[in-house]
């Protein structure tokens, strides 16, 4: 146990490590995008050289360039010199798109003389389009001088020999060459200093911008003042230390995180290292398509939130969001390892138990509803699956085969039942209703072959019950027919006496013999009125070998007599239970070994109650429990015995007409009976 626990507290204490560590690695990115700090910017060693450099003053350098290159002034783009072609293409396409669809195009002309008459049509429309580009052209042009007003510290000067835009009264590049930190462009030269500029990764940022001027007569000249230099690379230093120190947070993090979730994959679901099974938990219930949907939804709802609105709040939403996702991502993790990533799905479920469903109206259901669902489903799975149709009628045709294939496999087994091979069984595979036709006709089969049986069997009885009672009753009638053929001649008195008293013991045995088989045929034809109470099974037997107690001792049997110490109770007929029992005991007197042990248990199975007698037999008993059981069948073949045979079937059927069971049992020289009868219950 303590084991156990120091499992679940190792494995709580990692998973808020990982909770820690996602935290800090958010932290630390949001930071790092609110602050605008450029992680490129850690491994750059100036300013000049850096993007946040280039990003600062691409915007200027395109201003300026616009301005001079496109723009140039009011009177220039009312003019319209500031349309390029591109810009009429367009505006016209646009409005020939419009003819086009109209009904003034005449689609009986040609294209040319179609686009002829446009422009003579649309004439007016097209100038007013124009005209529109040319006052956006304005405004988008007032802009571009209002954002120069913005950049201080900045001192630029820009000329197409015609049109100036300046801040100050420099205009020659000298001039500008002058500060510490200058970019000139004209005069089919580029010139930046410091030369670090050039160098930098990001001097594409102002290639585009200077290929768009004229060498010969466009000018950019920009130059920056001590104090704007000092502010920016003073806050360029800041930054880049901040971001050093983010990233190496970061860093230090993503390690902490991958360690933490490395030994939580392993050790999640399991109570040990050496546990081989997964223990699920109520999380773990939760559909895994489910669970992918929502950590997606919590990550997203997450990402939007900070980003777009509660970034000074983000750890009240961090933690717990993070929790919940990373306890739904190890719930993934455990069915992974359980090898149910796929089938703890809603979707596969649901298919599943679609699929469960037909297959067991295909199994069991109807043919009527099998009908129907064939009628109905076979259009909608043909129509769905048009693309791979003669997939569809591929596999039609084949379960068709199969079906066919079935039907005629049962009329070939019926062919060999009805020409008399009852030992012939028809094998069809699956469920349906070939299948429980076939397992029927099986069982039909398995009947007529029992039926079979039992009539062999039971004409081997009657032959042998014939035989045995013939072999009893002529023993004593030839003798007492040879007795009395010797009366008639004897004289002696003596001799008379002695003929008389065999004669006596003849007619008894043979009127014994007459007795059992009265009683065994009104027994098993169920016959005998049975009066149900309540007997002490205990009491009666107790009382049974008291009474036989001058037997046992001639017999020399010892009795070991095991019975609870409560009393004990069946629903049994007190006359035939005890005729039952004296049938058996007289069974033990006629058949045990001399001087052995005979065994007597009364056991208390809860509903019933079961009597063992268990004694070694005198006789071989090279016969089996069945046997014995039958009519006048003994434990010695010589049937030298007194016995008639009857008394264990007897016996049986007295029982089984009380409700009860009774079953006999052979090993080697140990017979044994048991004896199963209703307990009594208080109702």
């Amino acid at each position: 146990m303590k084991n156990i626990s120091h499992a679940r507290i190792t494995k709580v204490v990692v998973f808020l490590v990982a909770i820690i560590c996602l935290t800090g690695i958010a932290r630390a990115l949001i930071d790092l995008e609110y602050n605008r700090v450029q992680l490129s910017d850690v491994n750059t060693d100036s300013y000049f050289e850096s993007q946040s450099f280039a990003k600062e003053n691409y915007g200027l350098f395109h201003t300026l360039t616009e301005l001079i290159g496109t723009y140039k002034s009011e009177a220039y783009i009312l003019s319209g010199k500031a349309l390029t072609k591109a810009d009429s293409r367009v505006i016209e396409d646009e409005l020939y798109n419009e003819y086009y669809y109209s009904n003034e195009y005449d689609h009986d002309l040609k294209e040319a003389d179609n686009k002829r008459i446009f422009k003579e049509e649309y004439a007016d429309k097209i100038k007013r389009k124009k005209e529109e580009r040319m006052r956006m052209q304005v405004r988008e042009f007032y802009q571009l001088v209002e954002r120069l007003e913005t950049y201080e510290g900045i001192i630029y000067y820009a000329s197409d020999g015609e049109h100036v835009f300046s801040n100050s009264e420099m205009n020659k590049k000298e001039q500008f060459e002058t500060y510490d930190a200058y970019m000139l462009v004209g005069d089919y030269q580029q010139k930046m200093y410091p030369s670090k500029v050039a160098k930098s990764h990001y001097y594409d940022y102002f290639t585009p911008t200077v290929d768009q001027l004229n060498s010969q007569t466009d000018a950019i000249y920009v130059a920056f003042t001590d104090a704007f230099l000092q502010k920016k690379i003073q806050e360029w230093e800041t930054d880049k230390a901040e971001a050093k120190r983010l990233l190496n947070e970061s860093i230090a993090f993503l390690v902490g995180l991958i360690v933490s979730f490395i030994y939580l994959m392993i050790v999640i679901g399991r109570t040990s290292f050496k546990d081989k099974d997964i223990h699920f938990h109520v999380i773990d219930k939760l559909y895994n398509d489910l669970n992918v949907a929502i950590v997606v939804c919590l990550l997203s709802m997450w990402f939007v939130m900070i980003v777009e609105v509660f970034r000074e709040i983000y750890l009240l939403l961090t933690v717990p969001i993070f929790i919940i996702a990373l306890l739904l991502i190890l719930s993934l993790v455990k069915h992974i390892k359980n090898k149910t990533i796929l089938s703890h799905t809603l979707i596969y479920q649901i298919f599943k138990k679609v699929f469960l469903a037909i297959k067991h109206v295909f199994d069991s259901g109807s043919l009527a509803v099998k009908t129907v669902l064939l009628v109905i489903g076979y259009p909608i799975v043909v129509a769905a699956t048009f693309f791979m149709f003669p997939i569809t009628i591929g596999l039609a045709a084949w379960l068709a085969l199969k079906k066919v294939k079935s039907f005629n496999r049962i009329k070939e087994g019926v062919e060999h039942i009805k020409n008399g091979d009852l030992q012939h069984r028809i094998e069809i595979d699956g469920k349906g209703e070939f299948s429980q036709l076939a397992g029927n006709i099986n069982r039909i089969t398995e009947g007529l072959n029992k039926s079979v049986d039992s009539e062999i069997k039971s004409e081997r009885l009657k032959t042998e019950l014939i035989t045995n009672v013939s072999h009893d009753i002529r023993t004593p009638l030839t003798s007492i027919i040879t007795y009395v053929d010797l009366l008639k001649i004897e004289n002696d008195p003596e001799k008379i006496a002695e003929y008389v008293d065999v004669l006596d013991q003849k007619s008894k045995r043979l009127k014994h013999l007459t007795d059992d088989l009265f009683e065994a045929a009104k027994a098993s034809s169920g016959s005998m009125p049975v009066q149900l109470e309540r007997i002490d099974i205990v009491s009666l037997l107790t009382q049974g070998i008291g009474e036989m107690d001058e037997k046992i001792e001639a017999s020399a049997l010892e009795f070991k007599f095991a019975h609870p110490t409560e009393k004990v109770y069946v629903k049994a007929d007190g006359k035939l239970l005890w005729r039952s029992i004296e049938n058996l005991f007289s069974n033990i007197f006629k058949y045990a070994q001399p001087a052995s042990r005979v065994y007597i248990d009364v056991e208390d199975l809860g509903n019933e109650i079961r009597v063992t007698l268990k004694n070694i037999s005198a006789y071989e008993l090279n016969i089996s429990a069945d046997e014995l059981m039958e009519r006048f069948k003994r434990g010695d073949e010589s049937r030298s015995s007194q016995g008639s045979g009857l008394g264990l079937s007897i016996a049986e059927s007295l029982i089984y007409n009380q409700r009860g069971k009774f079953l006999v049992q052979v090993d080697g020289d140990l017979f044994k009976v048991m004896i199963y009868l209703p307990k009594f219950l208080n109702e």
